[in-house]
């Protein structure tokens, strides 16, 4: 049986239990923001699953340790240990996914494969054995605007019924079939749907998050530092790169598209809040982001060369940005979606959650992190190239 802790209470003054947790991909960025949250502020056990656990280790030696937090090193896509360890808990929250936008044209099977079928079998084992289900969907569920489809002109382009993205209102609206970049939002809109029918058919307790955009430390990788020297990681890393080599930023069709940004710190406050409110969480799809940090691709690698001049001492590029075309950077069969503004109507109703950070505040702390943290091995790898 779970036991009450003492002094803790939900949002309607319940005790809150201990309970287990299976954290699948909790060696992620996200997953080890949530599994310091766990060990530092609640009495859950957590048992991480992932193939790495680079960005955990910490949580797992003395003297944070203290047997709360058990790792479990396996691929879900082919190990039978899996049902046993969502047996064992009381709730499965899966973060596994390949997410990465350079992906989603040059791997577009291993990224369906990835966000629904390798995602199936966990629906099932949480379906079949009664056990609660938070799956991490994504923004890129909307695809593109309705606004993004009138004329640039137009006056209800400007009208937030068409570009405020809602999740029982809003409609789902991708590419054509030959702009593979849509393969990640196809996918992960069928596991959001077969996870809302194993609710209504068969009694799943399930929450369903559409992050929007979480960055913060320990987002992505450095390419060649802490991660492979081929590949593109998402703009945040794409840009703090670019930042700590002296190179121009690389703005894709102009930077133009806008986006949302949200401190991974407050996201996972919200993740708190579904984990230890189940009787308002479950049944809900959330979106978590933060509607008021909105800027272009193009403002934010202004603001970043700014912020990163000021936590580096370093004086900003001459030319700090540079255009390149999608099809350059990204190769055919790449679309994009035009803007994504979370409406917070349902998140704040159910679990009375508001973002806090400023964007300024989040790109200083996450920038003075990777500075701190990369700046001194670049300096080595551009002083010894070839080794």
């Amino acid at each position: 049986m779970a036991s009450t802790v003492e002094g803790r209470l939900d949002l309607d003054g319940n005790p809150i239990k201990a309970i287990k947790i299976c954290i699948i991909g909790a060696g992620g960025f996200i997953g080890s923001h949530l599994c310091e949250k766990l060990m530092a502020e609640t009495p859950h056990t957590v048992f991480a699953v992932d193939v790495y656990n680079d960005k955990i280790k910490h949580l797992l030696e003395p003297p944070r340790a203290d047997g709360r937090m058990q790792f479990h090193r396996l691929n879900i896509k082919n190990d039978s240990r899996l049902e046993g360890i969502v047996k064992l808990c009381d709730l499965t929250i899966n973060l596994a996914a390949i997410c990465t936008p350079a992906d989603y044209n040059t791997r577009p099977l291993d990224t369906i494969y990835s966000n629904f079928i390798d995602a199936l079998p966990v629906v099932k084992f949480c379906s079949e054995n009664g056990k609660r289900l938070i799956h991490f969907s994504t923004c890129e569920i909307y695809g593109k605007t309705v606004g993004s489809f009138l004329p640039k002109d137009h006056p209800l382009r400007q009208d937030p019924d068409f570009y405020v993205l809602k999740e029982d209102a809003s409609p789902c609206i991708f590419g054509s079939i030959e702009k593979q970049r849509w393969s990640y939002a196809c996918a992960k809109q069928l596991i959001e749907r077969l996870i809302y029918a194993e609710g209504a058919e068969n009694g799943l307790e399930f929450t369903i998050v559409r992050p929007f955009n979480w960055i913060g430390p320990r987002m992505d990788f450095i390419p060649g530092i802490d991660g492979p020297s081929e590949g593109v990681p998402r703009v945040l890393a794409c840009f703090s790169n670019n930042l700590l080599r002296r190179e121009p930023l690389k703005l894709v069709d102009g930077g133009e598209s806008q986006r949302t940004f949200i401190y991974i710190k407050d996201a996972i406050e919200a993740v708190l809040l579904m984990i230890e409110n189940p009787s308002r969480a479950n049944g809900q799809i959330f979106n978590v982001g933060n509607p008021n940090n909105e800027v272009s691709v193009r403002q934010l690698a202004e603001m970043m060369t700014q912020v990163y001049s000021k936590v580096s001492s370093e004086p900003p590029l001459e030319v700090p940005t540079i255009d390149v075309s999608s099809k350059v950077f990204y190769g055919e069969g790449y679309d994009d979606s035009d803007r994504r503004i979370p409406d917070m109507t349902i998140i704040n109703k159910q679990l009375g959650w508001n973002p806090k950070t400023s964007l300024w505040d989040l790109l200083d702390s996450t920038l003075t992190y990777q500075h701190r943290t990369y700046a001194e091995a670049i300096k080595k790898t551009l002083a010894n190239p070839t080794s």
